[in-house]
């Protein structure tokens, strides 16, 4: 058996795996590897270059920059604009929305976006008295076609290009795309908007999509900070040094009470003598706490904050409950006590009434307010002796809008699209400096930054692009476009994309796009070799086929992302994804062949 058989029947193993849908991704694009080297079709070098092949350290660089701008609150900032500006008309707020949806699919790519505007567009919709059913799924479609705007929005785009690179044709500049993808994103919206009413079910989701915007108001009504608390660290010079907390004569501050004190670490004291930067923390009215910091020399590190203002892009609160068998309970807290992991206790219920500034023995069921950096707040969700109410990743996200880097994170996004667009550097070294500039600008922290990356979509890519490599070199390559060039027949150039468009569609609705394009093209390269047209205007119509997952929920994560708030069926899909993928089929028969000739 000859090497091209065998790549053929390793690429029906994998499309059939990928339809079968009972193994990850990642795991089949593994095995995939593994398949091409125990045959024999690649060696060992061969089957391992895909990891380190520049497309994948180019798409895994993209995902950190998304996650510089999303985390830093551009996202929000943007989508919280666009609802003072445009108001709260059905019509006008879909434009709007899907429009946005499209620009940030080209900057953060189709996935971020959809997240990042998700939670937008539920709590929209239940101002407007509209159903999430009739809004989200427009907004994924326009998404989709955002995603063909610019060379970085989808891994799709970056394999395509590569590939006419690598055919000899050169790449694809970076606004190349929008070309095409401009009348996409038009075409799908105004057909989003028209027909949509018509076409969209209105049903209500059995679980609503939980609306995070608006968490810290949530948290001020129901934790009401009517006595707020001081934190006044003891000086060198402060009169108070030496002395036992509960020992200190407050008798001219008849207001003023320490709830608590604390060393320098954040550890509880217990009427223990006071040192250098320990920390009391009191109640009482601002004129009285004022006298008494200026009398006993003590430093101010913190004074009553509205939840709001605690809410910023470095710093969130948290809501936590003490669960059942949890460490926690019987320990001793106060309103304004640090524990040591660096996060600060704000306010203390119990059966839904606040505790006040006076200490509190917690037990089970108690809910506290805390306050700390986002990393601390997020370790918490790990910790098995909290339960926190709502995600604080998911509150971040959604509730802090511009934060103090969005300004680095935007500016670094700009130097990399000039860099991209001028070509004065390859783009996996643009977008791999991207990515580092997030870093070590703390935009993103090291461990922000792994956690960003979508692991399964790397290996993925870095597992089956040998398999490309193998059905280019072994021949199958040929074979296939030789068949497809039967069907179509020679010197007809139209059916030959026709062919492709709904060769890489038809696989798209059940695999992965990512997977769908890097199987197909190497089919396209040689086809068109063998008819003797140029292989670019064939890519870039892949791009766009491999774009057009519209008809599945499976067809991409965006589209799962909406089924669940949405209350989607399966079957919703193809009623308004069929006008739009027949639209990109015209699109791109009219105008691909225009920018990029035979």
């Amino acid at each position: 058996m000859d090497d091209s058989t065998i790549s053929l029947i390793i690429l029906a193993c994998v499309v059939a795996l990928f339809v079968w849908n009972r193994l990850p991704v990642d795991l089949v694009a593994v095995l995939t590897a593994l398949a091409l080297w125990i045959s024999g079709v690649l060696d060992f070098t061969a089957v391992l270059a895909g990891f380190g092949d520049p497309v994948v350290i180019f798409i895994a660089s993209l995902f950190v920059v998304s996650e510089g701008i999303d985390a830093t609150g551009v996202t929000t900032w943007a989508g919280q604009t666009l609802v003072r500006h445009v108001g709260t008309n059905r019509t006008r707020l879909l434009l709007a929305l899907t429009g946005l949806c499209a620009v940030m699919s080209a900057l953060i790519t189709l996935n971020g976006a959809v997240a990042a505007l998700l939670p937008l567009v539920v709590m929209l919709a239940g101002r407007i008295g509209e159903v999430p059913s009739r809004m989200l799924m427009p907004l994924a479609f326009s998404g989709s076609a955002g995603a063909l705007l610019v060379l970085t929005a989808s891994p799709v785009n970056v394999i395509v290009s590569d590939a006419a690179s690598e055919a000899g044709e050169g790449t694809f500049r970076f606004f190349s795309f929008a070309l095409v993808g401009v009348p996409l994103v038009l075409g799908t919206i105004a057909l989003s908007v028209l027909l949509g009413p018509r076409l969209l079910p209105t049903i209500r989701p059995v679980h609503t999509f939980t609306n995070l915007a608006r968490h810290a108001d949530t948290l001020a009504l129901h934790y009401p900070l009517s006595e707020g608390f001081y934190r006044l660290r003891v000086g060198a010079r402060s009169p108070v040094l030496g002395s036992v907390s509960g020992e200190i004569d407050l008798t001219t501050y008849p207001d003023v009470a320490i709830v608590g004190t604390e060393d320098g670490r954040g550890r509880s004291l217990d009427n223990e003598v006071l040192a250098v930067d320990d920390v009391l923390v009191v109640t009482g009215p601002p004129e009285q706490v004022d006298r008494l910091v200026a009398d006993a020399a003590l430093a101010t590190t913190m004074t009553p904050t509205p939840i709001s203002e605690l809410l910023t892009g470095e710093t969130g609160v948290a809501e936590a409950v003490v669960p059942p068998r949890s460490s926690l309970v019987g320990e001793t807290v106060f309103p304004g006590m640090r524990r040591d992991n660096d996060v600060l206790i704000v306010a203390v219920q119990r059966m839904g009434k606040d505790r006040g500034s006076r200490p509190t023995a917690l037990a089970e069921g108690d809910a506290l307010v805390v306050h700390g950096p986002w990393p601390a707040l997020e370790a918490l969700a790990r910790d098995r002796d909290v339960l926190l109410v709502d995600s604080p990743e998911l509150v971040r996200r959604q509730a802090v809008a511009w934060g103090p880097r969005a300004s680095v994170a935007v500016a670094i996004v700009a130097v990399m699209v000039m860099l991209l667009a001028t070509g004065l550097v390859p783009p996996s070294m643009a977008g791999l400096g991207a990515a580092t500039a997030m870093v070590l600008t703390r935009v993103v922290g090291p461990q922000q930054a792994y956690r960003a990356v979508s692991w399964p979509i790397v290996v993925l890519i870095g597992g089956l692009i040998p398999l490309s490599t193998a059905i280019q070199t072994s021949g199958a390559a040929d074979r296939i476009a030789e068949l497809v060039i039967d069907a179509v027949g020679a010197g007809r150039p139209y059916l030959l994309l026709l062919a492709f468009f709904l060769l890489t569609a038809t696989l798209g609705q059940v695999v992965s796009n990512t997977a769908t394009v890097l199987i197909v093209t190497p089919i396209a390269v040689a086809a068109a070799q063998g008819t003797g047209t140029s292989v670019r205007p064939l890519l870039m119509l892949i791009a766009v086929a491999g774009a057009a997952s519209l008809l599945t929920p499976v067809a991409t994560p965006a589209n799962m992302m909406i089924m669940s708030p949405a209350g989607y069926r399966f079957g919703d899909y193809w009623k308004l994804g069929l006008p739009v993928m027949l639209w990109w089929l015209a699109v791109a028969l009219v105008i691909i062949p225009l920018v990029w000739p035979f």
